[in-house]
C-alpha cells in the first residue's frame, strides 16, 4: 500500500539531510522512494487521471505541508531545501524513536508490574464535513500549484505568462524574455469591438513583495508602445504598488499576484484539470415512508 502523506514527511526531511540539505526534486524523489522498500513497481507506475505520477504527486503534497510549516524551503528555483526548523524536527523524531534501556535488571525484577488499566472504549469516529474537507484540499492544492510556479525557471515562467494572455483571448502573443526590450517580457493584442488594444507583460518570479518602483519602471518601458500592461508575480504587491497601478492619467497596469494567477488557472483550465467526485446521500428512511 502506498504511504500516506503524513508518513512521507519525516523520510522527506531525512532525504534532504542526506543530500547535504538541498537537492533537485528528482534526486529527492529517488532518495525518498528508497525509504519505502514496500513500494511495488505497480505503485510507482500508478498514474493520476491527469497523467502524472501518483507517488511523486504525494511527495509534492507532503513537501508543500512542510513548506507551510517552515520546515522546507526553496533556496533557489528548482531546488528543495530543509530549514533549521526541519532539522530540529528531524532530530526530535530521531530521539523519540530511540529505545529506552532499563537501568538494571535487578531493579526491574523487584518492582511489581503496574496494575493493568481498564480497556479504553473505542472512540466514535466523527462524521466527515465534506465541505470543509473540500476547502482544505483546495487551499492545499492552490499552495502546491503556486509553489510549482515559483520553482519554474525565469524563462519558463515568462512562457507561462504568455499562455495566460492567450487564455484571456489575446492574439499575436510573443514572449521576448531577456531581449533588451526595456524590461518588457512579452506583448500581445486584444480585440475589443473594432479596436485592437496592445498590451505588454512583465514577470517577476519573486518571493519578496513587488513595490511601486517596479510598477513605475514597467509603465515607463511600455510608454508609447502599448496601451496597458500586465504584471505577473508569484508573490504579492504592496499597497503603494497597487495604488500606482491605477494612477489617474497614466497607462493602467493590471496586477496578478500569485494567488490570482492560480485562480485564473483553475477558472480557465490552464495547467490544471478538474476531476469529478461522486458524493452519496443516505436515503434509507425514504424506503419506508408511506404515501
Amino acid at each position: 500500500m502506498m504511504p500516506k502523506q503524513q508518513e512521507i514527511e519525516i523520510p522527506l526531511l531525512a532525504s534532504l539531510e542526506k543530500l547535504s540539505g538541498k537537492a533537485r526534486p528528482q534526486d529527492v524523489y529517488e532518495t525518498v522512494t528508497k525509504s519505502f522498500p514496500q513500494l511495488t513497481e505497480a505503485d510507482l507506475a500508478e498514474r493520476l487521471q491527469s497523467g502524472g505520477s501518483r507517488w511523486t504527486n504525494r511527495i509534492q503534497f507532503a513537501r508543500q505541508r512542510l513548506v507551510e510549516r517552515g520546515e522546507m524551503e526553496s533556496p533557489t528555483w528548482g531546488i528543495w531545501g530543509i530549514t533549521a526548523k526541519g532539522l530540529a524536527r528531524l532530530q526530535e523524531e530521531s530521539a523519540a524513536a530511540q529505545p529506552v534501556t532499563p537501568q538494571s535488571q535487578v531493579a526491574t525484577s523487584t518492582v511489581p508490574p503496574p496494575p493493568q488499566a481498564s480497556p479504553t472504549p473505542p472512540v466514535q469516529a466523527s462524521p466527515i464535513n465534506f465541505e470543509e474537507t473540500v476547502d482544505d484540499y483546495l487551499t492545499a492544492f492552490k499552495a502546491k500549484v503556486l509553489q510549482k510556479l515559483h520553482d519554474l525557471a525565469p524563462d519558463k515562467f515568462e512562457d507561462f505568462a504568455g499562455v495566460l494572455l492567450k487564455g484571456y483571448g489575446f492574439e499575436r502573443v510573443e514572449v521576448t524574455g531577456k531581449s533588451g526590450d526595456g524590461g518588457i517580457d512579452g506583448h500581445g493584442e486584444l480585440k475589443v469591438g473594432l479596436a485592437v488594444v496592445r498590451a505588454a507583460l512583465q514577470c517577476k518570479r519573486w518571493q519578496a513583495q513587488v513595490g511601486a518602483g517596479e510598477v513605475q519602471a514597467f509603465r515607463g518601458a511600455i510608454q508609447g508602445k502599448c496601451e496597458l500592461g500586465y504584471f505577473f508575480t508569484t508573490s504579492t504587491f504592496s499597497r503603494p504598488a497597487q495604488a500606482e497601478a491605477v494612477r489617474i492619467g497614466a497607462a493602467p497596469i493590471i496586477l496578478f499576484a500569485g494567488e490570482d494567477i492560480v485562480q485564473i488557472m483553475i477558472d480557465k483550465g490552464i495547467g490544471v484539470k478538474p476531476r469529478p467526485v461522486v458524493v452519496y446521500e443516505d436515503q434509507v428512511e425514504d424506503l419506508f415512508e408511506r404515501s
